[in-house]
């Protein structure tokens, strides 16, 4: 039976985020889902992360496994959310990032100051992910392919033909994440791209955001030929000192994202909000300068 994969694009942020199984009734992965956010008034709720709740009960999904990534800088993560509700329905529904992600949580640590509640040890994932680890779902298996660079956490997972690249590539005409974050490293991500150039021609790269051109729609996937010929910024051919030369220079003009600080105390958590305090309210930090 093909994979199937449904795709699901958050607009206020241009994320995408994929449900993929085999089909009815089978074990089903979760890749990248994002809890809505209101930075003005503070509101979170669900709407985004229902809309794949509800495919995994019309399709009868047994979600294994819900996967991240990176440590988002741009959404705030409903890994959590979505586990709770599933494990409350009797799913595994367990959460995995790669294992970078300690070194990712020790520096946010430190920046936002948090106490001995956060131990940055990893331990707010049920799975911490190495390179080449093989992960079963029902009759598939998901394969990790670190790709570092855009963050040094990053993690892309193939299962079969299909892989979910996260903030690696963008679609050809808006070519590559950033490598300006703390642990961000554009060599990696060049040669993290060329990793992913190097698997079967006929792969699909299903994207983690897409920032299409003025009327064009937003894609959730492109095929790898198109991306390794047409990338705007790295193609099959590119040199790496030329790639390393045109990041630096872009990333040295691109503001923060705007959901930096939010996103960042959330992610690490795995997609937990702070611990509330006494009056019951959870708070986010923002560092002055």
């Amino acid at each position: 039976m093909p994979l199937q994969i449904q795709s699901y694009f958050h607009s206020a942020t241009s994320t995408w985020s994929h449900l993929a199984s085999n089909g009815d009734g089978t074990a089903a992965a979760i890749i990248d889902p994002v809890l809505d956010f209101d930075s003005v008034s503070g509101r979170i709720c669900s709407e985004s992360a229902q809309a794949i709740l509800a495919a995994v009960h019309a399709h009868r999904l047994r979600v294994e496994w819900i996967l991240e990534t990176h440590a988002h800088a741009d959404h705030l993560s409903g890994a959590d959310w979505l586990k709770r509700q599933l494990q409350a329905e009797g799913m595994p529904a367990r959460t995995g990032i790669g294992r970078g992600i300690v070194g990712v949580q020790a520096h946010w640590r430190q920046v936002f100051q948090l106490g001995d509640e956060f131990p940055a040890d990893g331990s707010d994932f049920d799975q911490l992910i190495d390179d080449g680890d093989s992960l079963a779902l029902g009759e598939l298996v998901i394969e990790a392919l670190a790709t570092p660079g855009h963050t040094s956490d990053g993690m892309s997972y193939r299962i079969g033909d299909a892989v979910f690249v996260g903030d690696t590539v963008f679609s050809p005409a808006a070519g590559t994440g950033r490598c300006d974050f703390p642990g961000g490293d554009a060599v990696a991500q060049f040669r993290s791209i060329q990793r992913l150039y190097s698997l079967p021609a006929q792969t699909q790269l299903y994207l983690c955001h897409d920032y299409p051109p003025k009327d064009a729609e937003p894609r959730e996937m492109v095929d790898l030929v198109e991306q390794r010929s047409g990338n705007a910024q790295v193609r099959r051919d590119t040199a790496e000192a030329d790639y390393v030369a045109l990041r630096h220079a872009r990333d040295a003009g691109l503001p923060p994202p705007r959901l930096l600080y939010a996103a960042l105390q959330v992610n690490i958590r795995a997609g937990k909000l702070p611990p509330p305090q006494a009056n019951g309210v959870s708070f986010l930090k923002i560092p002055l300068s």
